[in-house]
């Protein structure tokens, strides 16, 4: 990291390398290689600056979860080597204008946005989210849903079906509720067998995903710091 950027985020190489070896553990714990699990770091109302530092450590992977966030700082950084994972809800009539930089979505969770982003000009890696709860209000597909949306993933030549995606819920132990998303994740892949990966695991709870197979884990303040108020 230059020393200006150094100045600028004094503690982010610590906080960086804590995480991964943090990863490193729960992956030697759960008899995984950490070559099969990527980091995503969640840089949502930080600076782009902080992204310009993140990539001067060898960050490749960076997550937004707001389209006019992540398109302004995809725009401003175009001459850094970065991958763009879109993981916040996404309104069908702006998932055209994502498609345009993100490099993955991992927020697919019906037909209208498949549609919408299925016949571009760039392939997208696509996750399947799902949710894993009752409650209908919040993000994801029902697990019954699974099989007909990878179907019309499959069939969008501008979209690459990786596998699955969710969020834990706060009101029940992590293990479980990634138990159950890799038992989702066998479902898609009896349909895809290349759609292996499984984007789940956070700040809090990324040991419990690692152990139960993610292969994406999506982290922001225990990298970034605490995030700045949104604009």
């Amino acid at each position: 990291m230059s020393e200006a950027s150094g100045a600028a985020f004094p503690e982010l190489e610590e906080r960086l390398r804590s995480v991964r070896e943090g990863i490193a553990a729960a992956c030697r714990d759960a008899g995984r290689s950490t070559e099969d699990v990527d980091l995503i770091v969640i840089t949502k109302f930080h600076p782009a600056e902080l992204i310009a530092a993140l990539a001067a450590l060898g960050v490749r992977d960076v997550g937004e979860n707001r389209h006019q966030e992540a398109q302004e700082k995809a725009e401003a950084l175009a001459d850094l080597d970065l991958r763009w994972h879109f993981v916040g809800q996404l309104q069908t009539k702006k998932a055209r204008q994502a498609a345009r930089y993100a490099h993955a979505i991992h927020s697919i969770d019906r037909e209208r946005l498949i549609d919408a982003i299925g016949d571009g000009d760039r392939v997208i890696d696509a996750f399947l989210q799902v949710n894993l709860t009752d409650d209908p209000g919040r993000g994801g597909a029902a697990p019954d849903e699974l099989e007909r949306l990878a179907e019309r993933v499959l069939e969008a030549p501008a979209l690459r079906l990786r596998g699955v995606m969710a969020v834990a819920p706060l009101e029940e132990p992590a293990a479980a509720a990634f138990e159950r998303l890799a038992g989702y994740s066998e479902r898609v892949r009896a349909l895809a067998p290349d759609a292996d990966a499984i984007s789940a695991g956070m700040t809090h709870d990324y040991r419990e995903a690692i152990a139960a197979g993610a292969t994406h884990l999506r982290i922001g303040s225990a990298i970034t710091g605490k995030r700045p108020e949104p604009r």
